[in-house]
Order: C-alpha cells, then sequence, then structure tokens
C-alpha cells in the first residue's frame, strides 16, 4: 500500500472534465501539492494509507474556483458609490477616491481582505488589474492562494506609475520577480481602450509575445464606450484591437456586453477569450453580455465577479447563479447556460484563459490539488436529486467549509488557516474610519 500526504473522502467528486460527470463515494490522493488520483472510496483492499484523512459525508468536492477578473484592493470601496451609473460612477466617485487613498498599504490591505473573502467561498485563483501590483502578489503568496497579477497600464498618472514608460519598467519588474513562483503568473493588463492609446497597446502585444504572457483588459463595457469610441476613431474598439493586432488567444475581453453578429463570429476565429461579470453588468446598468451566442460560436467564456466595489462581493457561487438565470432570460431559452456549463466556465474556462488548464481548472491526476468542499446537507439543498445542480441554483458560499490549493489546507472547517480574520477586519474598520472622515459619501 503505498502512503501519500492526504486522503479526502467526499460524497461527491465532480471533476469538470468531462463536463456534467458526478462521481458518488469518490476519494481524492494528494502527494507533494498534486493529485495523484481519483478512485472510489469503498475499493477492497484500499489502495492508500495517508499522513492525513479528511471525511466530507455530506459534501461535494469541486475544483478551485477561479476569478477571472477582480480589482482586489477595491474591497476597501465596497458600498461607498453605489446605485450609480457606470461612468459616473468611476469617474466622479471611484477615480477621485483612488486618487485621494491609494497606495502600498492600501493595495497590500485591501488585497488581503479580498483575498479572504475569495478562499472563504471556495476561490483557489483570481486574475487581479490594480495599482501595486508587487503588493498584490505578495499577499496571494503569503495567503497561498493562486493569482495571475496584473500588469497595470493606461495613459493617465497614478500613485503607482507617472508615465506609460513608468507603468511598464515597473510592471516588467514585477513579472521579473515572480518568474520563480509556484503559486503567481502574470499578465499585462492596458486597463481600456479608453484609457490606453495606440502606441501603448503596440508596445504591449510585442511584449505579451515576447514573454508569453496574456493580455487582460476592459473592452465594449458600455454603449457610452461604444459611441465615444466611434465620435474619436471611427471604429468600434474591436475594430481599432484588432487593426493593432491584439485580437488573438492572449487577449482576456473583460466585460463585452456589447457586441454585433459579426464581431462574435471574430472573437470566435482569432481565439479571445471573454471574461464574464453578470452582478457588477447588471449593478451598473452596463448591458448585458450575449454569453449563450459566444459559446455557441465556440467562444472560451470564463466567469468572474469583477471588482467589490461595483458587484457588491467576490462570491463566485452566486456568479454562478446569476450567469445562469441571465443567460436564459438573455436569450429567450431555458437550456442556455445549463448548471454543469456555469461550473465550467467559473473552473476550467478560468483556466484556459489563463493559460493554467494543465494545472487547475479540473479534477484529474497529475494537476495541481486545488479544490472546495461545499456542504450539500442544508434544508435548502435537499433532496440533491444532481448535485451539480444544487451548486449552482441552491448552495451558497456560506456552505463551503474546506478549501485547498496546492495540497495545503487554506480553510479548514470554515476557518482561514492562512490569514489572521481578526486582524483583518480591524484593518477595514480601520480604513473606514479613515475614508468616512474625509468624504461620508463620494
Amino acid at each position: 500500500m503505498n502512503t501519500i500526504d492526504t486522503l479526502v473522502h467526499a460524497r461527491w467528486v465532480i471533476p469538470v472534465e468531462p463536463t456534467g460527470v458526478v462521481l458518488e463515494h469518490h476519494s481524492i490522493a494528494i502527494e507533494d501539492g498534486a493529485i495523484r488520483d481519483v478512485f472510489p472510496t469503498a475499493e477492497d483492499p484500499p489502495r492508500y494509507s495517508a499522513r492525513a484523512v479528511v471525511d466530507l459525508p455530506t459534501h461535494a468536492v469541486i475544483p478551485g474556483l477561479i476569478n477571472a477578473h477582480t480589482h482586489a484592493p477595491m474591497g476597501l470601496f465596497r458600498g461607498l458609490a453605489d446605485d450609480l451609473p457606470m461612468m459616473e460612477w468611476l469617474q466622479k466617485h471611484i477615480w477621485p477616491a483612488e486618487e485621494r487613498w491609494v497606495g502600498a498599504k492600501f493595495v497590500r490591505d485591501g488585497t488581503t481582505l479580498g483575498v479572504a473573502e475569495m478562499l472563504r467561498g471556495g476561490t483557489t485563483c483570481f486574475n487581479d488589474m490594480y495599482f501595486f501590483p508587487d503588493e498584490a502578489a505578495r499577499v496571494a503568496e503569503e495567503a497561498g492562494i493562486r493569482a495571475c497579477i496584473g500588469l497595470i497600464l493606461r495613459d493617465l498618472p497614478s500613485a503607482w506609475a507617472q508615465s506609460v514608460d513608468e507603468y511598464l519598467t515597473k510592471g516588467l519588474k514585477v513579472h521579473d520577480d515572480l518568474c520563480g513562483s509556484n503559486l503567481i503568473t502574470t499578465a499585462f493588463a492596458p486597463h481600456a481602450p479608453y484609457t490606453v492609446s495606440d502606441a501603448p497597446l503596440e508596445r504591449v502585444r510585442t511584449l505579451a509575445d515576447e514573454l508569453d504572457v496574456p493580455i487582460h483588459m476592459h473592452v465594449h463595457e458600455t454603449a457610452g464606450e461604444i459611441a465615444q469610441a466611434e465620435a474619436a476613431t471611427g471604429l468600434r474598439p474591436l475594430a481599432r484591437l484588432e487593426r493593432l493586432g491584439l485580437l488573438t488567444p492572449r487577449l482576456l475581453a473583460v466585460h463585452m456586453t456589447q457586441l454585433q453578429a459579426e464581431e462574435i463570429e471574430i472573437l470566435a476565429a482569432t481565439g479571445v477569450h471573454v471574461l464574464h461579470c453578470p452582478e457588477s453588468n447588471l449593478k451598473l446598468a452596463s448591458g448585458l453580455c450575449p454569453v449563450e451566442k459566444l459559446v455557441r460560436a465556440g467562444v472560451n467564456v470564463a466567469l468572474a465577479t469583477d471588482g467589490a466595489a461595483s458587484n457588491n462581493d467576490l462570491d463566485m457561487l452566486g456568479e454562478m447563479r446569476t450567469a445562469a438565470l441571465l443567460a436564459k432570460g438573455v436569450s429567450g431559452s431555458a437550456v442556455a447556460l445549463p448548471a454543469p456549463m456555469a461550473l465550467r466556465m467559473a473552473t476550467l474556462n478560468g483556466a484556459k484563459a489563463l493559460e493554467l488548464e494543465d494545472r487547475i481548472g479540473s479534477l484529474q491526476r497529475g494537476k495541481s490539488a486545488d479544490f472546495a468542499a461545499i456542504d450539500l446537507s442544508a434544508v435548502s439543498n435537499q433532496p440533491v436529486y444532481d448535485p451539480i445542480s444544487q451548486i449552482v441554483y441552491t448552495a451558497t458560499r456560506d456552505q463551503v467549509t474546506d478549501v485547498w490549493v496546492a495540497g495545503k489546507r487554506v480553510v479548514h472547517d470554515r476557518h482561514l488557516t492562512t490569514l489572521d480574520e481578526p486582524t483583518i477586519l480591524q484593518q477595514a474598520a480601520s480604513w473606514y474610519g479613515r475614508i468616512l472622515r474625509v468624504c461620508p459619501r463620494l
């Protein structure tokens, strides 16, 4: 009998690949941070002995959720400027708040708050875009969560950088410093077509090709953005990005609520990934991403929350339910985005977008042991005819009890093991007091 690090026995194991498969009464064997085996629990004789054994008799185990687009530090602005149109919210409230408050400590404390929230909800990887990416990377490493850290770029100065050259120089240093990390990767993160001009975008395209990293960017978020671009350049933003050579499988296009039929065809042909943020788009009335049409065309669509200042949470379980219901309403089809596809969008599709599908996103031998356990014993989940449907349509993040990243148990019986929750709450309260004193409501 082989001795391994950890054995997890679960009522259900949902590998995600193949889509819709549910393995009843299965176990996961973990060795050296990776999944060594997934097998029936009741096998006789047993395959393994383990240094640690975890029994989850009422739980479904799923791959760790991948939040494909976040601004993690913005949790410190949660609820500060709600119920406003997108550009008014951004230009009159969020950007002034960032000018006043954003610095290394703000990003560190805000990212810690966001990471704690994500881990507690079963998210094991997030794709971030914000200032001071070095601080976000440091928090992620210390917390033991996987992250793709965005190397932010825009024409406008900020507390992080004063010019395009400085953004790129600092971003490249962050990339170089993280090259040896097991948990952290990077992506270039030009903010949006309306904040980054042609020459910097061309430099990003060249650098992304040289370094073999993705490009993470807000695109076609609102009708106003499209109208502004057409008035200024005569082109819709996607057409401009195509002219600049950016429509490739490296591009992670966030939001995409304003799409024409021919643009969907172009996305499919060029391999662009779409990062769908349904709740943020609904709250800001930005528009509705045509997910069913994108999926039908063969576009890889991953799921994300956006930042907690516009969502107002980092809850990927809630995002799955919203995405599934919204897709049905938008398409007029009850079969649009079924529960197994919603789960795939929140796991393996995100891994594919981040070029991490060989490591994470499904529960398969050889992949990293990144997974979450959801207790489906609650009254609101009964009866459990289909655990995937119950996860998407009835489960809440409070039912996530345990989470592993690279074989390390980072949430144990609903308690964080790598972060100090009382300290995080104190830090959030301190920022609340400081911000409120200066501006009761932005």
